[in-house]
This record gives C-alpha cells, structure tokens and sequence, in this order.
C-alpha cells in the first residue's frame, strides 16, 4: 500500500510516517517509480508506534523494542537484550507510577466535586433584596 493509504488506515499523517522512517520505526519497499510501498503489517506497526509515544517512550526507544514485538502478519521476533528488557520494566514502572497519580487526583477532585455540590445544594436561591415593582 501507498504512504496515503497507510495513513488513512491507521490514523497517522504521511508526514509522521516518513518521521517514523526517517528513526528506523517504519520501513517501506520502493516501488520502480520510488513510491514508498508498505505491506500489511505496516498498519499495526504504525498503531504499535503510535501507542508507545503516547506511553511516553522516545523514538530511540522504541526503536530498540519493536523488534522485539510479533507483528500482525506474524514475523518473527528477536530475541530482547536483558539490558532492554530493564529498561522496559523500568518504563512501565514509570507509567504505572502516572496511573496512580493520575488516581490519587481524580480521587481528590471527587472529594472536591462531593462537597461543592452538597454546599450547592444545601443553600438557598439567591434572591434579589428589592423585589420588582
């Protein structure tokens, strides 16, 4: 498939997916014209990139952990460094830390919502001191 339908399918801009090229994320076959020509498993790379960002790991990590993950179309993985493998418990430790924290404020914020609506409830209507006449 052609870079513009790579990006319809998996939501990503052809410019994020040469950047992804460009970082050794994403690789293409080149068709006799030189278009880029991705096959199938592209698409579920690209979401697997894409998940990783928003995990908060950098492009030189990443680069380092796909290999390391089965496609869709099922090509083999590499086997994973132990050094990789710390880095990459050490990065989802570092996530489930933010979940908790993301928790522990939605938690305050509910305490907080709870007892403004109960003062908001519990209080008369304003009304105004000098009735219209």
């Amino acid at each position: 498939m052609r870079i513009g339908e790579l990006a319809r399918r998996s939501g990503v801009s052809e410019r994020s997916l040469r950047y992804y090229e460009a970082q050794g994320l994403l690789t293409a076959q080149r068709t006799s014209g030189g278009h880029r020509d991705y096959g199938e498993w592209a698409v579920d790379r690209v979401v697997r990139i894409q998940t990783l960002y928003a995990a908060g790991l950098n492009s030189r990590k990443i680069a380092q952990l796909l290999p390391c993950m089965r496609d869709a179309d099922g090509r083999p993985n590499e086997i994973a460094t132990p050094k990789l493998v710390g880095e990459l418990t050490a990065e989802r430790d570092r996530i489930d830390r933010m979940i908790a924290d993301l928790i522990r404020s939605r938690d305050v914020l509910d305490e907080v919502i709870d007892s403004a609506s109960e003062s908001a409830t519990s209080q008369p209507a304003f009304t105004h001191p000098h009735p219209a006449r």
